[in-house]
């Protein structure tokens, strides 16, 4: 099978990783770029390297998806582990293994610690559990590869902790612009659901609670579901069991042809059969369906399962998000869920790089009243945010003009060049996160930047990269900024080396004064 030119790169990278001695890497793909075919090429490698290779999973269906897409890609047939079944004895090079079965200490002693040479990870931001530790532990000189399609920056801190490195990552924007996913539209539903008296657990609100916070509004949910979904083939996440077969008899009851399907569903198969081939047109599940089920050809994704878990978000919205034919856009529903507690996920937060942005797009998606792109969407709230950022600067320097500062703090460095990768900037494996060194923190001070107010070493190593940078391209320095935004002039994160150094020998000639033919506020350099 021939591998898209993302999946190319991903499997070069990450031989790369491993090549310079980072045995443990991660791989990021979003959900419907088809990430199983990738590190199945990645496992028929390190086949061809005569190692064997386990595809460590955490559900059933997850392993028999990862063993037929190997047999697909590689022509290579795997054995299993899990329940009676084992690989020992085995002549397969790669098998496909469950945590749960593999964790059990009586069964992982049967096997030398170094009889996997690598280890791939499915849905990889499961692996800080227990389980996984365990067998990671047990193979502790394997090579390991995680794959997943939905870390946010929380979920990548925490997987610092394991994985030394990112291989590779391939974003949704990217994707939806190349064309190997469908574009996303976003419309707020103007109803608005109390969460107020929903409890937390584990991190993220408690499903029972949920269930009784939404059952009130069920009716009125399936009545705005007239309006949009009725030619559409419609998937609907539900907090319960109960809640999400209550709905189903509801929509069924409002005209629609609704199944629901749960991990303890019988005829499971047969209504997700059913589903695909049309018999169906809305399918309403409880949290059954975020991994290792795909149907191109759902074009409406409705979270009725409100969360604050930025991965849980993406996998459902994933389930849509796959091309098919006759399908030009996925349509994403979302409501006025009511809480003054808790920040919770919505479509901003499919590419949104920062919660600055994402509150934004929210904010423009809820007073649009129509179905937005949510491209368009995030290129208009990063154009209000820099607005807002520039004023707020404004404001600072205002303040500012009453002292005299020898060094320029960062943060207002970061701002006044705009740069979204300082300003966004979160440390996520151990190196980044430790004190900066003596040697960061020397060349940030004789740049004319305030050392004090460096973060951590990831932060240092940011900011020394992109003074370098500046100074091979010969744009102003931090000093420079710092001294022409002082007396009001705008943009000078932009300027030149050269045109900051004219503007700055006129104002010298002018005795420290700000020439009167020259307007700070408008003035842009040739």
């Amino acid at each position: 099978m021939k591998l898209r030119p993302y999946q190319e790169t991903a499997v070069e990278k990450v031989h790369g990783e491993w090549d310079a001695g980072h045995r443990k890497t991660l791989l990021v793909l979003p959900t419907g770029t088809g990430k199983t075919i990738t590190f199945a090429k990645v496992a028929e490698d390190q086949v061809r390297a005569q190692e064997r290779v386990l595809i460590l999973a955490h559900r059933g269906e997850l392993l028999d998806q990862a063993a037929e897409k190997v047999k697909t890609a590689t022509g290579l047939n795997c054995s299993v582990e899990k329940a009676e079944q084992t690989c020992l004895g085995r002549w397969e090079r790669v098998t496909v293994g469950s945590v749960q079965s593999l964790m059990r200490p009586n069964r992982l002693e049967k096997f030398p610690t170094d009889y996997f040479g690598t280890i791939i990870v499915d849905e990889a931001h499961h692996i800080l559990s227990e389980g996984y530790l365990r067998v990671m532990d047990h193979f502790k000189d394997s090579k390991v590869l995680g794959v997943t399609a939905t870390p946010d920056r929380g979920d990548m801190r925490n997987l610092g902790q394991f994985f030394e490195t990112l291989a590779f990552e391939y974003k949704l924007p990217q994707a939806i612009r190349d064309g190997y996913l469908c574009p996303i539209k976003a419309r707020t539903i103007p109803l608005k659901i109390d969460l107020s008296k929903v409890k937390i657990q584990s991190g993220d609100f408690s499903a029972g609670d949920l269930g009784s916070a939404l059952d009130p509004y069920l009716e009125q949910i399936a009545t705005e579901m007239e309006n949009y979904c009725h030619d559409r083939k419609t998937v609907v996440f539900l907090p319960l069991i109960a809640t999400s077969q209550k709905f189903r008899d509801i929509l069924n009851a409002h005209g629609f042809k609704a199944a629901e399907v749960n991990g303890e569903s019988q005829d499971r198969a047969e209504i997700l059969k059913d589903f695909a081939e049309n018999r169906y047109n809305v399918l309403c599940n409880s949290m059954l369906l975020t991994e290792g089920w795909d149907c191109p050809d759902v074009d409406c994704i409705i979270v009725l399962r409100p969360t604050k878990v930025r991965s849980l978000y993406c996998q459902m919205v994933g389930r849509g998000t796959r091309i098919s034919p006759n399908k030009d856009h996925l349509l994403l529903l979302d409501f006025l869920w009511h809480t003054e507690r808790h920040e919770l996920c919505h479509p901003a937060y499919l590419i949104a790089e920062n919660e600055e942005v994402a509150k934004r797009m929210t904010k423009d998606i809820d007073e649009s009243g129509e179905a937005v792109n949510i491209e368009e969407a995030e290129a208009l709230a990063q154009t209000e945010v820099v607005q807002d950022r520039e004023t707020a600067l404004a404001e600072q320097l205002a303040a500012l003009r009453k002292k005299k500062a020898r060094l320029v703090d960062p943060l207002q460095f970061q701002m006044s060049i705009l740069d979204e990768d300082l300003i966004n900037y979160i440390p996520t494996f151990a190196h980044e996160m430790a004190p900066p060194t003596a040697k960061q923190l020397s060349y940030i001070e004789k740049m004319g930047i305030l050392p004090d107010k460096v973060q951590n070493a990831g932060h240092a190593n940011k900011i020394i990269s992109k003074l370098m940078a500046r100074a091979d391209a010969g744009l102003a320095t931090p000093k420079q900024i710092r001294q022409l935004e002082f007396r009001g002039f705008q943009h000078v994160g932009q300027w030149t080396k050269d045109q900051a150094t004219a503007m700055i020998a006129r104002i010298a000639k002018n005795h420290w004064q700000t020439p009167f033919d020259v307007n700070p506020s408008t003035y842009e350099p040739r």
